[in-house]
């Protein structure tokens, strides 16, 4: 009786957990393994959701060891595309750049002609999130003597995990070697790296990302890269009678090529009393000149009658550009 009272104490005990914490990794095993996930691993992602002084932000940032990141960040009317490879950075998002620009024409002409494409800047404008990438900083942040709480038998996303808390966060770590990262979880009032409300999850440890400059790239400190931008110089309504000939000197602050149609420009005839439009007509820029270049277009704005004489005569540039 004794032997078989013995063996279904030994089938209990192995039906729950070891007592006393037997078994389960240490607390340090767990932090220094979560630091190595991210000093030791070539590449790791880091997805989720955080919110900064403009609202909601969702991220997707991609981490390939020693200087390259690609990261695309979005809320609700902005996306943020961002490529960086050491110092030098690319970006690519209309809006971004669009709320990142003046009001004035000449802004508004350069965002339309950029379109969607990318543009290249420096690594300091790109978003930085250090105290969640870089081991020593992440070890500095939510590790350490910062942690006052352990939780074991938890899952995230399907794997068995610790919870190690603190006052900044909540990290969560594989409970299996090699005690990868797995989630962190700001708490309600930390703000960390300008972000707050943040919850990221880790994943894709030492994959390829195959992060590379993108082709085709505006350098807005070399305008002759981007695709023709015409701004109107000067208006000729001499030889506006009847019929209306009416011509513009043009000048282009962008490159030759690049567009998705070519530039236009519209002329336009208002009654200078009323200010009711009398008529109009719109002619191309073609062939296109070169950067800082002029040239000269017309057309004739017909069915005017003897209404010209006391007439203002308005011309506008249109420029397609990359598209969106």
């Amino acid at each position: 009786m004794r032997l078989l009272a013995g063996a279904a104490f030994l089938v209990a005990m192995a039906a729950c957990s070891a007592p006393f914490g037997l078994g389960t990794p240490s607390t340090r095993a767990l932090e220094n393994g979560a630091i190595a996930s991210l000093t030791g691993s070539g590449s790791f992602e880091i997805t989720g959701t955080y919110a900064q002084d403009d609202g909601p932000w969702s991220v997707d940032l991609q981490v390939a060891k020693p200087a390259s990141e690609h990261m695309v960040v979005s809320t609700l009317n902005t996306r943020l595309e961002a490529i960086v490879l050491n110092d030098t950075a690319y970006f690519r998002g209309q809006a971004f750049l669009s709320s990142h620009m003046g009001p004035d024409p000449i802004s508004r002409n350069l965002v339309r002609a950029a379109g969607n494409s990318w543009w290249r800047g420096t690594a300091r404008q790109a978003p930085r999130l250090p105290d969640f990438t870089d081991g020593a900083a992440f070890a500095s942040t939510f590790l350490g003597s910062v942690v006052a709480r352990r939780v074991d038998h938890l899952s995230v996303d399907g794997v068995e995990a610790v919870e190690l808390s603190g006052a900044r966060g909540d990290v969560f770590v594989s409970e299996a070697a090699p005690y990868q990262v797995l989630r962190v979880h700001l708490t309600q009032r930390a703000v960390i790296d300008n972000i707050s409300k943040a919850d990221l999850r880790y994943s894709n440890f030492n994959r390829d990302f195959q992060i590379s400059a993108p082709s085709d790239v505006i350098d807005f400190s070399n305008l002759s890269t981007l695709p023709p931008v015409y701004t109107v110089v000067s208006v000729d309504a001499s030889g506006c009678a009847s019929p209306c000939a009416v011509s513009a000197v043009v000048k282009n602050l962008g490159g030759k090529t690049g567009a998705q149609a070519p530039s236009t420009v519209t002329f336009t005839v208002t009654d200078s009393a009323s200010g009711q439009v009398l008529g109009s007509c719109k002619t191309q820029v073609a062939p296109d000149v070169g950067y800082n270049n002029t040239t000269t277009v017309g057309c004739t704005v017909a069915g005017l009658g003897g209404q010209a004489g006391s007439a203002v005569v308005t011309a506008t540039a249109d420029n397609p550009g990359r598209g969106s």
